[in-house]
C-alpha cells in the first residue's frame, strides 16, 4: 500500500461523514495496545467506525485488538478524542505504511498529541509485573536493518527528510505522565521510565535475545509502537508511550546443562530439574484487562492536563 494524499483525504472525508460535527476535530489521539481497549469505556458520546468500512484502513487480527476507531469526549472537561481499539503489526502482513496509516489520518483530522499504550515484557530485573513505563527512548532493531516506515518516497513534504528521534518523547507529556499518577495518588512505584525496545515478533525473545536487549540498554520490550512513534514524529505531533509490564522476558543466570544431566544420570546420581518458563499471550491480556482501570484512569487525567495547554 502506498499512501498518497488524496487516499487519505478520501479516509478523512468518510470518517466526517460518519462522526458527529463536534467530534470532527479531536485533539488527542489514542491508540490501544494488548488487553488496552477497555479504554473505550471512557469515552462520552462514542461513536464506532469499524476499520472494515474505513477507505485504507487495515484490519487487526490479534486477540485482544478490537477493530474499531472510537469518537468521543473525554475527561470531566469533555475534550474531544479519537481512540484506535486495536492496532496493526507488521508481523501481521501488514505493510508499515497500512501500520501507521491511521497516525497519517489522525494529523489530518487535527491531532497533535498522541498516547499510544503497549503491553510489554520487562528486561530490566527492577521492573515489576503491572508497572506502567513511560517510555523516555527507544531502541528499534527493525529501524536500523532496513524496516524503517519512513522508507520509500516521503509523504510529508513539510517535515525533514532526515528526522531527527532524539527528541521523540514529549517531555511536556511525559511530565503530565507524573503529575497525574500522583493527582491520582497511585503509589511512587506504579510510574516509572525507561526505554522501549522494538522487536519484529511474533514470537517471544530467547534468553539469549532478551539478554542482548538487556545490554543494549532496553527496560522493555514489545512487538509495536515505535512506527506510529516514528510517523507521528514526522507528522509533527508530539508523543507518549505508556507500556504497561505483563510479564518478565525469560532470561535465566545460566542455562540447564544436558551433558551435565547426562553425565549425573550414567553416574547414578538424582538431579532436579527446574521447570521451562515460557510467556504466554493470555497471560499479557490477562494483566491487561487487571490493570486496565489504572491506565484508564491515567490516560484520562493525561488528556484532561492536555486540553487547557491548547486552548487559544
Amino acid at each position: 500500500m502506498v499512501v498518497a494524499s488524496s487516499s487519505i483525504t478520501e479516509t478523512v472525508d468518510f470518517i466526517n461523514a460518519n462522526v458527529p460535527q463536534n467530534l470532527q476535530n479531536p485533539r488527542v489521539g489514542i491508540i490501544c495496545g494488548s488487553g488496552l481497549s477497555g479504554l473505550a469505556s471512557s469515552l462520552k458520546d462514542i461513536v464506532l467506525v469499524p476499520y472494515s468500512a474505513i477507505p485504507g484502513f487495515a484490519q487487526s487480527t490479534v486477540p485482544g485488538h478490537k477493530s474499531s476507531l472510537a469518537f468521543g469526549f473525554i475527561g470531566r472537561t469533555s475534550v474531544p478524542v479519537v481512540a484506535m481499539l486495536g492496532r496493526f503489526h507488521p508481523y501481521e502482513g501488514h505493510p508499515l505504511t497500512s501500520v501507521t496509516y491511521p497516525i497519517r489520518v489522525m494529523a489530518r483530522l487535527g491531532v497533535r498529541d498522541v498516547i499510544l499504550t503497549n503491553a510489554a515484557g520487562a528486561l530490566n530485573p527492577k521492573l515489576k509485573v503491572g508497572t506502567v513505563v513511560v517510555v523516555q527512548d527507544h531502541l528499534a532493531l527493525p529501524n536500523l536493518t532496513g524496516l524503517n516506515p519512513l522508507l520509500g518516497p516521503q509523504v510529508n513534504l513539510d517535515r525533514p527528510r532526515f528526522l531527527p528521534l532524539s527528541d521523540a518523547y514529549s517531555v511536556r507529556l511525559r511530565r503530565m505522565a507524573f503529575l497525574a499518577s500522583r493527582q491520582l495518588s497511585f503509589d511512587q512505584s506504579a510510574l516509572e521510565e525507561g526505554v522501549y525496545a522494538w522487536v519484529g515478533g511474533p514470537t517471544y525473545e530467547t534468553p539469549a535475545e532478551g539478554r542482548f536487549l538487556r545490554i543494549a540498554g532496553a527496560d522493555v520490550v514489545g512487538m509495536s509502537t515505535v512506527p506510529e512513534v516514528v510517523v507521528a514524529r514526522e507528522e509533527g505531533m508530539e508523543v507518549m508511550v505508556l507500556s504497561l509490564v505483563t510479564n518478565a522476558v525469560v532470561i535465566p543466570e545460566s542455562y540447564r546443562s544436558i551433558k551435565d544431566e547426562v553425565n549425573a544420570e550414567l553416574a547414578g546420581k538424582k538431579i532436579d530439574v527446574a521447570p521451562e518458563q515460557t510467556v504466554s499471550h493470555e497471560e499479557v491480556l490477562s494483566l491487561g484487562v487487571e490493570k486496565g482501570d489504572l491506565i484508564r484512569a491515567l490516560v484520562e487525567r493525561v488528556v484532561e492536563l492536555i486540553e487547557p495547554s491548547q486552548a487559544t
